[in-house]
Parts: C-alpha cells; structure tokens; sequence
C-alpha cells in the first residue's frame, strides 16, 4: 500500500548567512514571514524556538519555505550531488515571468531569461548560495 500523501506541506534549505539569504528572498519573492527566530533570544525563547534553526519561514500558497542558516561559510550548493536538484515556484503566467525577469534585472540578479519548453515557461535564476532556483508557469 503506498503513502496516501495530500500535498506538499513545506520545504527548508540550508544557507550559510540568514540576513544575506533573507534579503535576497524578501527582495526578490516578497513572501509574508510565517515564523522568525527572535533576533538575541534569551536561552529559553531559543529552546522554545529550536525548530526554527535560527532562521525564518515563509508562508506560501499550499505550504512553507524555510531558510536554515546552518552551512558552513563558504559552502557552496551544486545541483550535481545527492539532494536538492532546483526548488521552483509557480506563477500565473508568462506575463508574471517577463515580470519577474524585469524584477531581477532591477535587482541585478542574473538569470537565464524565460524559455518556453512546450509544457510551460520557467525562469531559471541563483540565490547567494548559489541554490538553483526557477519560476514556472504552465502551459
């Protein structure tokens, strides 16, 4: 019998600096925070908040997105190792892309620019960890 799964409920990723990572995902996602850890937590608000990492967690439709900031300094995310390949979030539309990619630009992200690969569009760009990171609209 296999798992009766319902959904996707949330993801969390490992980043070396929670207020570099923070501001790249404020800036460039704009998601409202769900949790944060408290800034200078005395030791009991940090074992009440253990589950947090240190780090934040956004609310997104369906689910959450957490950053753990737990990796060494310097580390370096790549797709070619057992894990995480690219987290992607959707969009509405290609319109809500070509936006996005102008957003980016704004921001002095490099990316790959919209591709239409006959299924959907997507946008494939990099956050300071170097975690690949796409948007996608369908069809």
């Amino acid at each position: 019998m296999s798992i009766p799964v319902t959904g996707f409920s949330h993801v969390r990723i490992t980043v070396t600096d929670i207020a570099q990572s923070r501001a790249f995902y404020d800036a460039v996602l704009g998601l409202p925070v769900a949790f944060a850890a408290t800034p200078d937590a005395d030791e009991a608000t940090r074992a009440e908040e253990w589950w947090l990492f240190g780090g934040v967690v956004y609310q997104v439709p369906g689910g959450f997105f957490g950053l753990r900031p737990v990796a060494p300094g310097g580390d370096r995310f790549t797709e070619d190792r057992a894990g995480l390949d690219h987290l992607s979030f959707g969009v509405a539309s290609r319109a809500d892309l070509d936006a996005a990619a102008a957003r980016l630009d704004e921001l002095g992200v490099a990316h790959e620019g919209v591709k239409d690969i006959g299924i959907g569009q997507l946008l494939e760009f990099r956050d300071p960890d170097n975690i690949a990171l796409e948007l996608w609209a369908d069809a």
